[in-house]
């Protein structure tokens, strides 16, 4: 975790005009459109929508409950005797974040992967972007597990890395004289926040008390606008945003910045 917003970002007394005048060209230039996708946040919307055709379109219904099962996290998977199991308890922290139980699923988790994948993706790049997808995958499935542990319940789906990728974003994306959603490649020096600073940022804070306060009251059992249906992970969600936020300077990287 970083909580200054020094080290790579630290500028010299000499840039303190260059960024000035290049805040004033960014001002005046045109974003591009919000849903302007890069090619690897595309890829991983086809990636879960294929994978969500095949198991409810394509397939049996026996081959897809297998599927779900041995590709879904289930806490229970670990307090049962590896030896009494196969090797589904290593890799299902990560594989349950592909599959998608309804059309409904998949199409509110989309939305929410194309509005934050994009700032998050261009940021950091495909690799970093993999990396981060794997590690908010498992903390949110051993959130999950920490608070359902020994539970024969089935997570699937992206939420989790979504709230991940929703926590990232309050780190640099958001906030007073910042691009959000509008977000491009010429967005991509803007310094990162420390985790002060970020919630110093009116937008920010709100936006974090809010995503808590719903994933609090879902936690009691009242439905929410926009509710896709079926039990709802909050505390994978919780789980994913607390490492986006809190570890994103361990995927960040330090941007280049184009010379004139």
């Amino acid at each position: 975790m970083d909580d200054k917003s020094n080290g790579p970002w630290d500028q010299d007394p000499d840039d303190v005009d260059d960024v000035a005048d290049e805040s004033l060209v960014r001002s005046g230039r045109k974003h591009e459109p919000v849903f302007n996708l890069p090619g690897g946040v595309l890829l991983s919307l086809l990636l879960v929508a294929l994978i969500f055709a095949i198991t409810n379109w394509i397939v049996s219904t026996e081959l897809s409950d297998w599927i779900m099962r041995e590709f879904g996290f289930s806490p229970i998977r670990y307090v049962t005797p590896f030896s009494d199991q196969d090797m589904a308890w290593i890799w299902t922290p990560f594989t349950y974040s592909l599959l998608h139980g309804s059309v409904e699923h998949l199409a509110f988790n989309g939305l929410w992967l194309a509005a934050f994948g994009t700032p998050v993706w261009r940021r950091i790049g495909a690799s970093r972007f993999v990396l981060f997808w794997l590690v908010t995958a498992a903390a949110s499935a051993f959130a999950h597990a920490a608070l359902n542990w020994g539970s024969e319940d089935l997570l699937i789906g992206a939420s989790g890395v979504i709230s991940g990728l929703m926590g990232a974003a309050c780190r640099f994306a958001f906030g007073s004289g910042r691009a959000g959603f509008s977000f491009d490649e010429e967005d991509a020096w803007v310094p990162r926040l420390s985790v002060f600073e970020a919630l110093a940022q009116r937008t920010v804070l709100v936006f974090v008390l809010m995503f808590f306060a719903g994933n609090l009251i879902i936690a009691f059992g009242i439905p929410l606008i926009g509710d896709p249906g079926g039990a709802i992970a909050w505390d994978a969600h919780i789980g994913g945003f607390v490492v986006g936020f809190f570890g994103f300077a361990l995927f960040d990287r330090k941007p280049v910045r184009k010379s004139n």
